[in-house]
């Protein structure tokens, strides 16, 4: 993935946090940037399903957060999503987090990540596929593997 272009996200916050109300008391500083999946491609993917009011949903390993040293999201969260260029193009905003075993994630979830025919069936061997490739943590995929269930809102 390209590197975050800090200069174009703080341009990109200032605009959105002019353009839309509900930023207006939000700090100058730009929340965190970041784009889905692994690759740009699969990044402009999924950004497009964000767009489009579809994905409404994220998994992420738990396991990949610790071997970061990253927290896990927080309800009330925004975060900036790029494009697979580095780009800003969203703001969304975290509404509900919950941290699971693979096998625990229901159909609702996988409906909510608007991935493949947006079943359960296809949204356990999405992301089997996708840890088993780029989990960033040596332990890399389990069947039992803690995942994080972030859902959230498009705001601009």
């Amino acid at each position: 993935m390209p590197e975050v272009d800090a200069a174009a996200v703080r341009t990109f916050w200032a605009r959105t946090r002019l353009a839309v109300p509900e930023l207006a008391d939000w700090p100058d500083d730009p929340p965190a940037a970041w784009a889905f999946g692994a690759t740009p491609a699969h990044a402009d993917e999924l950004l497009g399903l964000v767009l489009s009011g579809v994905k409404t949903g994220t998994a992420s390993s738990l396991r990949d957060y610790e071997h970061a040293g990253d927290p896990i999201p927080e309800v009330g969260e925004l975060s900036i999503i790029l494009d697979g260029r580095g780009a800003p193009r969203a703001v969304i905003e975290t509404t509900a987090v919950r941290v699971v075993p693979f096998g625990d994630v229901d159909a609702d979830h996988a409906w909510s990540e608007g991935e493949g025919d947006r079943s359960l069936t296809a949204w356990r061997e999405i992301h089997e596929r996708y840890w088993r490739a780029h989990s960033e943590s040596p332990r890399g995929f389990a069947p039992d593997m803690p995942v994080v269930c972030e859902r959230f809102r498009l705001i601009a």
